[in-house]
């Protein structure tokens, strides 16, 4: 008997924004699991607060360090690698039993998701399910009024974490730009954009669609930028 695994996205913070399949899948879980920074609720989890079974087996995985370790440093993945072992031998554990197991992340799985990484361990031996979310991006232009990709402009999706050289290098060649893990690369971000000629451009949206939510010309965001924020460069808006 072997259980199945649906890896559910919670889209970018609204709980409005859940998808309905992404609900009715949830009220038939066994166990619901999710990822969350020590001593925080788990975003994923407040999201679909309202939609998990009274009846439902919940597992949390705290990860082992959020931005305390440089993913260049040789314990990030090292660490990084044994944490999503673990969590995903618990969950193999319940598919055995033949549960049906929710597993939630914020946004879209497979952008950026942790989800992923379990995918990559379960799906060789057991049966898994994606439904895909609305993205954080999508979230936070919408939020930000900011259309994004005209006619056959081009899109770039750039971790924060890349170093300035490179982050200016993709920011000069493309036309819309959306930079996601801001955190400490804030400054360095800022950077890259006024060596690219990009900085005029630039919005920056912080916890997009969801309670406080801050949308703002980059300069004048603030000097620090939470986890859930991004800044967006909209496209060179051509004749169309």
């Amino acid at each position: 008997m072997s259980g199945v695994c649906r890896i559910l996205g919670m889209g970018p913070g609204d709980p409005e924004l859940l998808t309905l399949k992404a609900v009715r899948l949830l009220a038939e879980a066994d166990v619901v699991a999710w990822f969350a920074a020590c001593g925080r609720p788990g975003h994923a989890r407040v999201i679909a607060d309202a939609h998990i079974p009274a009846t439902a087996q919940e597992l949390r995985f705290d990860y082992p360090f959020t931005t305390g370790v440089s993913v260049e440093d040789p314990r990030y993945l090292t660490e990084m690698g044994a944490f999503y072992d673990s969590c995903a031998q618990r969950l193999a554990r319940e598919l055995a039993k033949g549960r049906r197991v929710a597993l939630l992340c914020e946004g879209d799985p497979f952008l950026y998701g942790s989800a992923m990484y379990l995918f990559d361990r379960l799906s060789p031996s057991h049966r898994c399910e994606i439904v895909p979310g609305i993205s954080g991006m999508s979230g936070c232009w919408s939020a930000a009024h900011l259309p994004m990709v005209h006619g056959d402009d081009v899109l770039s999706v750039l971790p924060a974490t890349l170093d300035e050289e490179r982050l200016a290098h993709w920011l000069s060649r493309g036309d819309a730009h959306v930079i996601m893990k801001l955190g400490r690369n804030f400054a360095k971000v800022r950077e890259a954009l006024q060596r690219s000629g990009r900085y005029e451009q630039a919005v920056y949206v912080e916890r997009g669609t969801q309670s406080g939510q801050i949308c703002l010309p980059l300069e004048r965001a603030p000097d620090k930028a939470p986890y859930f924020s991004m800044v967006l460069v909209p496209g060179r808006k051509r004749a169309r």
